[in-house]
């Protein structure tokens, strides 16, 4: 007896993974490990938004409670 969404799309999923691992690309769970999350925000020298830094590197919420910083974002950035 079929079961529906379970032999669809998720099987075609684990399907497509498989195949991929067996031509030696990496899964997608390996790409997003390369992505690095971007600081953007403002500040008192410069008004427009702009790269503040990684945000393994910055504390954001150091950055808005001290003011140096406002109207922050953070965003995935390819690695």
């Amino acid at each position: 007896m079929p079961r529906g969404y379970e032999e669809g799309p998720v099987a075609e999923a684990a399907q497509a993974r498989r195949d991929a691992l067996e031509r030696g690309e990496p899964i997608e769970a390996e790409r997003r490990g390369t992505d690095r999350r971007a600081v953007y925000g403002s500040t008192e020298d410069d008004a427009a938004k702009h790269f503040l830094g990684w945000a393994d590197e910055v504390d954001v919420d150091e950055l808005f409670a001290t003011g140096r910083a406002w109207g922050i974002s953070v965003l995935r950035q390819p690695g």
